[in-house]
């Protein structure tokens, strides 16, 4: 529009001014021989007016063409403009509705690796990887609001990642909420550790209960969705204590197929839950004699209360990995 307008005043003002120069006669005042003032009258020429005219024609046909020119790239600007909205909101919309499945997309793309590979690999005792070296860091029992913010901190400054196995029940803590939104966000993988850990309900006289494992890992799942949306699901499963660790697991290994989960276990720990406490120096060499001769590291530590000695090793246990050549991973 604001073309249009600048193109019709142009055209009609030049117009005016032409129109005024040529159709108006031209008054000369002369004197006669004897002094007398005489008012000439000068006609312009048929010629000059009938060129004035065409040179306004040829210059209204110009100024509409360019305002039709102008409008139609104004018209397809906003077309434009409007589609890019559209397509951005229903891009918008669509994230939205996507499944989220252990971790953020972004995490997934640049991290993640198939947690059903690594539960066959675990299952045969076979630690190789085709020459190419992997490490998981996996921390049970979490979220605690001592420990796990810590770790969530070492992990950043390494800029790795981490496989997160959360215990139901620690959401129900205050602040752990919070601790697990900061988790996910910081693109660390979130999975199944069952909802209260209690042997005795889980495995009564060491023999799977099936009916009371899957309702803690569907009440666990019910806990994540409250806090990190109802979109968001995990495929990867630890079961307290380990799967190899008791009877009857058969049941549970069909279920998790069935649903295509994974359960994972560990090939290397940092031994924080297991003999005599240990200190950070202790941690850190089980940690590495565990995973020495193995290309691919499932290491087991744990970010629970009274783990502080975990943390403290933890940026040793990064170092190490990193300067023999481990690419860090999570577990999707």
């Amino acid at each position: 529009i604001s073309y249009t307008l600048v193109i019709l005043v142009t055209t009609l003002s030049v117009y005016f001014f032409y129109f005024l120069r040529y159709n108006y006669n031209i008054f000369l005042i002369q004197f006669d021989k004897r002094g007398n003032a005489v008012i000439m009258v000068k006609k312009r020429k048929k010629k000059t007016v009938t060129l004035t005219i065409l040179v306004v024609i040829v210059i209204g046909i110009f100024s509409m063409a360019w305002a039709d020119m102008s409008r139609k790239k104004e018209m397809k600007e906003t077309q434009e403009r409007l589609k890019a909205e559209r397509l951005e909101k229903e891009r918008i919309e669509k994230e939205k509705n996507e499944p989220i499945i252990g971790a953020k997309k972004e995490a997934v793309k640049e991290y993640g690796y198939d947690a059903k590979i690594v539960w066959d690999k675990l299952n045969k005792y076979d630690y190789s990887n085709n020459g190419e070296k992997i490490v998981f860091l996996t921390f049970d029992d979490g979220p605690s609001t001592t420990n796990t913010p810590q770790v969530l901190d070492i992990l950043k400054r390494h800029g790795v990642r981490g496989t997160f196995f959360i215990k139901g029940d620690s959401l129900e803590r205050k602040g752990a909420n919070e601790i697990l939104k900061r988790t996910f966000d910081e693109g660390n993988a979130i999975a199944h550790h069952s909802y209260t850990h209690d042997y005795k309900k889980l495995y009564p006289n060491r023999s799977l209960n099936l009916d009371t494992f899957v309702n803690e890992l569907n009440k666990t799942d019910e806990a994540m969705k409250k806090v990190l949306g109802k979109n968001f699901s995990s495929n990867v499963v630890r079961c307290p204590g380990g799967y190899m660790s008791w009877k009857n697991m058969e049941p549970l290994g069909n279920y998790l197929k069935e649903k295509n989960m994974a359960s994972i276990d560990w090939n290397a720990l940092n031994a924080d839950a297991e003999g005599k406490k240990k200190n950070a120096q202790e941690l850190f060499e089980h940690a590495k004699k565990s995973s020495e001769g193995k290309e691919m590291v499932v290491l087991l530590m744990h970010d629970t209360y009274g783990k502080q000695e975990t943390v403290n090793a933890l940026d040793q246990i990064i170092t190490y990995f990193k300067d023999n050549g481990y690419q860090f991973k999570i577990l999707i």
